[in-house]
Order: structure tokens, then C-alpha cells, then sequence
């Protein structure tokens, strides 16, 4: 993450996007999980497991390395395509997730932009203490080493996967990967402000470390092209606050999806296409 980001702001990624409340919620963002979701996870895998089955501590530590590793890439990718897939399907759970999709741009630096209570709720992450408990911590370990290197070069604005398009000797294993693992192009595409173009699938490209989620449940899209623009263009820059911690705050902004009174449809097929101007769900007075 501090390669790529170095390298991000170096190219001047950061120079005109960055700003203002965009900063300060990449930062927050960045910083309170890691302060504030610790003493959670430990407490349900310190208290909470020992109580509710106490007898089953590491009865899963005879399973092979690649046996537990299998499960736990399974279990924790496979249960956050869903997560996810439902916050972009469900109106009411879009607003703890538009947060992510709210930047303007694409990078590191938004890799952690996410409603602390969308962040809570993952049911992956209680689902791996739970396996870790029941005695899977070295290869949950490897999983999250590895899901993270895939995650944050898939965020990423360094399009390293554009090297395998560029050559033909290499496009057999680009076919590959881009199928298997999320890349920079089948990402960008999930976190463009349109799907007009061709190009832009959010309403598609869920998977997080594996891609093959979309391929065998359908939503894929892989064109190997990258979005021109991304975000919400309906995004209002609401407060940081309001984005991060949604619905305990508010977003002060008028007409902000966020905002007091304010409830979020979906758009309809036939406006996604002819106007291509919002994503996902546009506010409206409730």
C-alpha cells in the first residue's frame, strides 16, 4: 500500500481530486478501523466463541495447510461477494456502502472508504475468527496477506495488469488472471459512474480477491478497458461525518442521498442507459 500510494502521489494523482472532504475521509477511514474495530474482534474471539462452543477450540487444526487455506479463501471471499452484491442491490444498504464508491478517483488511498458500520457488519471477518478459533490461524493468515496484495493493486491507479494485454505471448495468462483474481480493469469498471459506456459495470464486478464469483454467478464484465471518470455523479462531497457514520449523522447537503428525509430508489433500466448520469440509486424526497 505505502509502494503504490507513493508511487500514486509522485504521478500526481492525488494533486486535484484530493481535497477538502475527500482527505479527511480517506484518512478516518484509514485510521478508525484499525483503532476501533481490534477490541471487537478480539472480544467476540476471546469471550464471545469460548462461550457460545466452547469444546470446539482448534478441532479444525488437523486440516492440511492448502485444506484450511482452501476453506478460508472460500469462506471469506465467497461471503463478501454477497455482502457486497447486496449493497448494491438492496436500496436501503446502498447508503452504507455509497461511501466507497463516492470518490472521484482511483487509489490507495480510497482502498479503506467505507460507513464504520458497513465495516462492522462484515460477516466474513467473524466468520474467519470463528474458523481461526477452531484452529485455522495459520492459513487464515496467508489469506489475508494474500487478499490484501490482490485488493490493493486492484484499487489501485497503478494498472499493473495492462502489461499482460500489451503483449500476445503474455494474453493467455491475462485470460486467466482476469477471470480468477479482481485486476485493476475488471475494478475500475465496478467503481465507474456510468454503464453507458461500455465500459463501466457497477452494478457487476462484486468479487474482491476472486473474479470467478462473477463469472460462475453472472455478473461479470471484462473488457480490459478502464473508465474515463468514476465516482457518483450525483455525489454532493457530503461531510465527512455524514459519509463515514451514516444514519447516526446526517449530510447537511441538499439533496444528498445522506441527507434528513431523504430515501434512495433505484433508477430504472431505461434512465440507466439513456442518461447515464447517476449510479445506482438516485435521492428523492421522501
Amino acid at each position: 500500500m505505502l509502494v503504490l500510494g507513493f508511487i500514486e502521489f509522485v504521478a500526481g494523482l492525488y494533486d486535484d481530486e484530493w481535497t477538502g472532504e475527500e482527505r479527511k475521509l480517506d484518512i478516518v477511514c484509514f485510521l478508525a478501523p484499525k483503532l476501533l474495530l481490534p477490541p471487537v474482534f478480539a472480544f467476540f474471539s476471546l469471550k464471545i466463541l469460548p462461550y457460545l462452543i466452547p469444546n470446539l477450540a482448534n478441532t479444525l487444526s488437523w486440516v492440511p495447510f492448502w485444506g484450511g487455506f482452501f476453506l478460508i479463501a472460500v469462506a471469506d471471499d465467497l461471503t463478501q461477494y454477497w455482502y457486497h452484491r447486496l449493497h448494491h442491490q438492496v436500496p436501503f444498504l446502498w447508503r452504507f456502502h455509497r461511501t466507497h464508491h463516492s470518490a472521484p478517483y482511483m487509489g490507495v488511498a480510497m482502498l479503506n472508504r467505507q460507513n464504520f458500520i458497513y465495516t462492522i457488519f462484515f460477516s466474513q471477518i467473524y466468520l474467519t475468527a470463528t474458523l481461526v478459533y477452531l484452529g485455522l490461524g495459520l492459513p487464515a493468515l496467508f489469506v489475508a496477506v494474500l487478499k490484501s496484495i490482490i485488493i490493493i493493486g486492484a484499487h489501485s491507479s497503478v494498472a499493473w495488469d495492462k502489461l499482460f494485454y500489451k503483449y500476445r505471448l503474455l494474453q493467455p495468462i491475462a485470460w486467466v488472471l482476469e477471470r480468477v483474481i479482481s485486476t485493476p480493469a475488471t475494478h475500475h469498471a465496478h467503481h465507474a459512474d456510468t454503464s453507458g459506456d461500455g465500459i463501466g459495470h457497477f452494478k457487476g464486478n462484486f468479487g474482491n480477491m476472486f473474479f470467478l464469483w462473477d463469472v460462475f454467478f453472472g455478473t461479470a464484465l471484462i473488457t480490459r478497458k478502464f473508465p474515463k471518470s468514476y465516482g457518483i455523479r450525483s455525489y454532493k462531497q457530503e461531510e465527512w461525518y455524514a459519509q463515514f457514520l451514516w444514519p447516526i449523522f446526517k449530510s447537511k447537503k441538499e439533496g444528498s442521498a445522506l441527507a434528513e428525509g431523504v430515501r434512495a430508489i433505484p433508477i430504472s433500466q431505461k434512465q440507466e442507459v439513456s442518461s447515464t448520469n447517476t449510479n445506482i440509486y438516485e435521492p428523492v424526497q421522501s
